[in-house]
């Protein structure tokens, strides 16, 4: 008996069957070799133009890291991007937007998909948006939400959350509140792009209070609002409040992925209690090199520099491989502990052991840790031979050593010249007056700060912060703001009696003004540090553990009269400056007055 004749082949069955070939072909496609092949047999088959297919084709070159020899493809002259449809428009911004240094790509692809006429859709501007953020522009930022509202996406939520994340990335936090304060529907991704732009822009204080708003809304936070959190804790210096956000985490079953365990070991290291950092680094499973880099790093701000090493060494024995950023806390750890010999020797290695090519920040650390050992000439030399062009931050190193170690005249060369270099940046400016004041030239010191206020420039203030109750009180110079301020001062003027009956002399060179030895121990004594101290002993039990944040240096005379209170009152004090942790105990600072 015949057999029925199979149904005729029609052009669009072959179509499809190649199609569907193609599209299998890319699925399983994991090497370049093979994009390539599959990319001839996309032409042989004559589905060059085919949406579907080359939508596909994107997305694996994508995967592949080669995107752009996807576009190249997509944007040739043979290429008919009529055909081309809204989904593959997103799919190559999507691409372009996720590439570190191609972002400026996806924006160019949106812009000529509105040039085709092709509308863009409400996936559209979530890709173009991230990318806007990572390039950080903010006046493009509005040009695109002004887009977003004419096309009418203004209040979908993934767009909003994106908004907010956009703004934030382009230091337009008030816009972001603007778009966030605005939202009908907001979510848990809305509230984490909100906490986390303030923690970006460093108002901690704002990422705290909306932390709580989020809490009194009844909205659950995920792991990414607990890092930001965190994040903001570690900003305040804020340990109590951190260890609360650890409780809550164990408490409410937030999954502890490793970013999450590494946010709170950088925050009990930079709030103080490296020890606690140390013990959770250990008792993690999952470990990055983040990890490691952030316990080391914490060890070299408390100065505990053997430690740090011994940890580095620890991780080479594991088989983790060193990045740059590890080297940094390392070579931190290093200059803060003293260990110029071992400094030396691993920044050798870098380059002869691991294949790392030391960057200006390991030349910085180099420089930082020869000036804090006094090695002022050595340093110097040091900055000279370079293989790269120090930046102003390592001569400001060198010039803050020269004024530290009495090389007044190399440190007002060295400064006059950055100022040349950089003639509108206020801190060369400062560093020049203290290097005057310090020679006793009042003259040529009012003269500099008399050009810094022509130029509108001013001095970053002195701060200090301090938690009591789980809220923040920061202080200021002379501050008199606060409700218990008569309190303070008295306690200051106590504090003082009992310090010169213990043998303090106020170190009158650190007061950079042209007045009499009385009014300078007066200015001293209003010092941000004391006024926090004065504070916390008002307002501890005897005997309670003291902690400040100051958002400067603290001045040699605060250092002094700190390891002072540390005894005259049996109070351990915990100073996190702008450079390390001092822990004040029975009148010694672990720095060992090396700071």
């Amino acid at each position: 008996m015949r057999q029925p004749a199979p149904p005729p082949t029609t052009a669009a069955g072959n179509t499809r069957a190649a199609e569907q070939s193609c599209l299998a072909l890319l699925q399983a496609c994991n090497t370049l070799s093979k994009l390539t092949q599959i990319h001839t047999h996309i032409i042989k088959s004559g589905l060059q133009n085919n949406p579907l297919v080359l939508t596909k084709f994107t997305a694996t070159s994508s995967d592949l890291q080669a995107i752009d020899y996807a576009t190249s493809f997509l944007f040739s002259p043979e290429s008919d991007t009529r055909l081309y449809d809204t989904f593959l428009y997103n799919t190559i911004t999507r691409a372009y937007a996720q590439t570190n240094n191609l972002k400026a790509k996806a924006i160019d692809v949106y812009k000529f998909m509105l040039e085709r006429n092709d509308l863009p859709n409400k996936f559209t501007y979530p890709f173009v948006l991230k990318a806007c953020a990572g390039i950080g522009d903010l006046n493009l930022g509005k040009s695109i939400h002004g887009s977003v509202v004419k096309f009418g996406f203004g209040d979908e939520v993934n767009v909003q959350n994106t908004l907010v994340h956009m703004y934030c990335c382009c230091r337009g936090v008030e816009f972001a509140r603007k778009v966030f304060d605005e939202m009908s529907r907001s979510d848990s991704v809305s509230w984490s792009a909100m906490i986390g732009g303030y923690v970006r822009v460093g108002r901690s204080s704002d990422a705290i209070s909306l932390f709580r708003e989020m809490q009194i809304k009844g909205v659950c936070p995920d792991e990414i609002t607990m890092v930001s959190v965190l994040s903001a804790c570690t900003g305040l210096g804020a340990l109590e409040l951190g260890k609360w956000v650890e409780s809550y985490v164990e408490k409410e079953s937030v999954q502890k992925n490793v970013e999450l365990s590494n946010a709170l070991i950088d925050m009990f290291a930079k709030c103080g209690d490296v020890d606690k950092a140390t013990n959770l680094f250990r008792s993690t499973r999952e470990r990055n090199i983040v990890s490691w880099t952030s316990v080391i790093g914490g060890l070299a701000m408390h100065g505990r520099g053997v430690e740090a090493v011994a940890v580095f060494e620890e991780m080479i024995r594991s088989g983790v491989t060193p990045d740059d950023v590890v080297f940094i806390g390392l070579l931190s750890a290093c200059s803060h502990s003293g260990l110029v010999d071992k400094g030396k020797k691993y920044f050798d290695s870098m380059r002869k052991e691991f294949g790392i090519v030391p960057k200006i920040e390991h030349y910085g650390c180099m420089v930082d840790m020869l000036c804090r050992a006094g090695l002022v000439k050595e340093a110097l030399k040091f900055v000279q031979e370079m293989p790269i062009d120090p930046n102003p931050v390592v001569w400001r190193t060198l010039i803050n050593a020269c004024r530290a170690h009495g090389e007044l005249k190399l440190g007002e060369k060295i400064t006059r010249q950055l100022i040349r270099n950089e003639p509108m940046h206020e801190s060369n400016y400062v560093l020049l007056s203290n290097i005057y004041a310090k020679m006793s030239d009042w003259e040529k010191k009012t003269r500099i700060r008399e050009a810094m206020d022509m130029k509108g420039m001013k001095k970053i203030p002195g701060s200090t912060m301090i938690e009591l109750d789980n809220e923040i009180y920061e202080f200021v110079a002379g501050d008199k703001s606060h409700a218990q301020s008569k309190e303070i001062y008295e306690m200051v003027d106590e504090m003082g009696k009992e310090m010169k009956r213990a043998g303090y002399i106020p170190t009158t060179t650190e007061v950079l003004l042209d007045i009499d030895d009385e009014d300078k121990e007066d200015t001293l004594n209003r010092h941000s540090e004391k006024l926090a101290i004065a504070f916390a002993l008002l307002n501890t039990p005897p005997g309670t553990l003291i902690r400040i944040v100051k958002n400067l240096r603290i001045c040699d005379d605060c250092h002094s009269a700190t390891k002072f209170i540390s005894k005259i009152y049996n109070r351990e004090i915990v100073v996190r400056d702008r450079n390390r942790f001092h822990h004040f105990k029975n009148g010694l600072c672990s720095c060992r007055d090396f700071w």
